[in-house]
């Protein structure tokens, strides 16, 4: 009996509610909203620089790595089918042959993959989590978005992996700037609402009640 509690918990616990859709949704329109912020091409090859990883981090940082993943990938979803969402209001699968599609691309894996070490700061410290936020945040960048983004642009604008390297290197000042302001801006809103994702890892932490 208790195996069969703690097998339905589980698939109560991983079924999202309106809740999560909820903020699925606004964290989408969120990203919408940073990419449409005017930016700056400053890189040589059109990528401009823009407030959308700023969002992105935030978006895993808060809702962790499914529901951060499923924000982002609609967003990214909508702005392929057509809505002018991307930067500098682009829109439609050709952004997948421009300089910017390694970004994009980048974009919904990055949320996961913050949102996933997130949640491993949360379940195992409570101290210093506005640092750890803003170390899985600059990691997850440099690995995921500056990897998959120098490899969109060597690909799409024949340029060589050298050239692409370079050009990315104006985009980590600004990173470092967002990350910064990610983690802070999520451990404010853990703080503010604890049940958006604090909770949610402590439950599923806790052992399994028995009968």
């Amino acid at each position: 009996m208790s195996s069969t509690t703690t097998k339905n918990t589980g698939q109560t616990r991983q079924r999202w509610n309106g809740t999560d859709l909820g903020l699925i949704a606004v964290f989408a329109a969120l990203v919408a909203a940073a990419a449409l912020v005017p930016g700056l091409a400053l890189n040589g090859f059109g990528v401009p620089i823009t407030f959308q990883t700023l969002a992105v981090m935030l978006t895993g940082l808060v809702l962790g790595p499914a529901r951060g993943f499923a924000a982002v990938g609609l967003y990214t979803l909508l702005g392929l089918a057509g809505l002018p969402i991307f930067s500098q209001g682009r829109s439609g699968l050709g952004i997948l042959a421009g300089p910017s599609a390694g970004y994009i691309i980048a974009f919904p894996i990055a949320a996961f993959v913050v949102g996933w070490l997130a949640t491993l700061v949360i379940r195992r410290t409570t101290k210093a989590r506005a640092l750890w936020f803003f170390l899985a945040a600059t990691a997850t960048s440099i690995v995921f978005v500056h990897t998959l983004g120098i490899i969109g642009i060597a690909m799409n604008s024949k340029a060589t992996l050298e050239q692409a390297f370079l050009s990315d290197l104006v985009f980590y000042p600004g990173d470092l700037i967002k990350n910064v302001l990610a983690a802070a801006i999520a451990v404010a809103l853990h703080r503010a609402f604890p049940d958006v994702l604090v909770r949610r890892v402590r439950r599923r932490a806790l052992p399994a009640e028995s009968a």
